[in-house]
């Protein structure tokens, strides 16, 4: 598998901007939605990268997590409202899970406290929910919202969570959590039951499974923060892609950090069409560009067409 930058791609009107895409994800007409932290939240792009409008101003406190249904329905993870939304595509508000702007203990379990993503059993339209920055937790609902089952704990061992910060589901309904600073991809089934876990990964970051291809998994991993490893090579600033079974199919990305098209500063959300085209929403803003004197914007959307 191979990839190569479509430089450019998704333009934003005039005088736009993303301040950072958060994450980003595809319809079933190759329509690629993205969450962003700019002043319009929720931008529609065609598959050329052509804009179509955009919604949820004035809506979110801090943009985080998107996730597509079967519907079409948008499920919108805000973890500084700490609040899963679910809308129609044009915007209109479906369903709440959480207390808006009311977090729950920290590390306490019980929902949610800066919950980061959301995934839906392909199976059941069951909803799980990694809570996330204050949490320690994987949480299950229905599609109606009722809570079912929570599971996990601050920690090292199987099981346990140190940030559980993005999630996926394979068409069995099994239940894959990226956990960010333990370094590793946790496997599980629908009732929280530790499987396997992968950890040929540097914190995993965004987590996306592509069904269309069998259960292929796109993992965007982040740098390191630590300043005495800053210059070494090959530990994240990428995207890995692996089979069901954890075996490497590829790696998106150069063995350092960067601008340059095909570079990455900070994958964050991953996901793919039904051409295995790539999409990577980065945090640039809060990992680099907010940090620099001046403060700048960096680019944070790619899209990687696949060669």
């Amino acid at each position: 598998m191979s990839y190569r930058p479509v430089v450019g791609w998704g333009r934003l009107p005039e005088g736009w901007s993303f301040v950072e895409a958060t994450s980003v994800a595809v319809d079933a007409r190759d329509d690629v939605w993205v969450f962003n932290r700019g002043a319009h939240p929720v931008i529609l792009f065609d598959r050329a990268g052509s804009f179509v409008r955009a919604w949820g101003e004035g809506q979110f406190r801090r943009p985080h997590g998107i996730t597509l249904g079967p519907d079409g329905t948008l499920w919108l993870t805000d973890d500084g409202h700490h609040t899963i939304r679910q809308f129609t595509p044009e915007g209109k508000l479906l369903l709440t899970l959480g207390d808006p702007d009311r977090p729950a203990a920290l590390h306490g379990g019980k929902p949610f406290n800066r919950p980061t993503h959301v995934a839906l059993c392909p199976r059941t339209g069951d909803v799980y929910v990694s809570d996330g920055y204050g949490n320690s937790r994987v949480h299950k609902y229905d599609p109606k919202g009722r809570h079912l089952v929570s599971w996990g704990a601050p920690g090292t061992d199987p099981g346990c969570f140190n940030i559980p910060h993005n999630l996926a589901t394979d068409a069995d309904g099994l239940v894959y959590v990226a956990d960010r600073e333990n370094h590793r991809v946790q496997i599980f089934d629908g009732q929280g039951r530790y499987l396997a876990q992968w950890t040929n990964l540097h914190r995993p970051c965004g987590l996306f499974a592509d069904r269309r291809q069998g259960d292929v998994f796109y993992i965007g991993e982040l740098g390191t923060d630590l300043p005495v490893n800053a210059q070494v090579p090959d530990i994240g600033n990428r995207v890995t892609i692996l089979t069901r079974k954890g075996e490497l199919l590829a790696r998106v990305g150069d063995r350092f950090g960067g601008e340059a098209p095909g570079q990455f500063v900070a994958p964050h959300g991953v996901a793919t069409d039904s051409r295995g085209d790539l999409y990577v929403a980065e945090v640039s803003w809060t990992r680099r560009g907010s940090k620099e004197q001046p403060p700048r914007e960096i680019r944070s959307l790619q899209k990687f067409e696949r060669v």
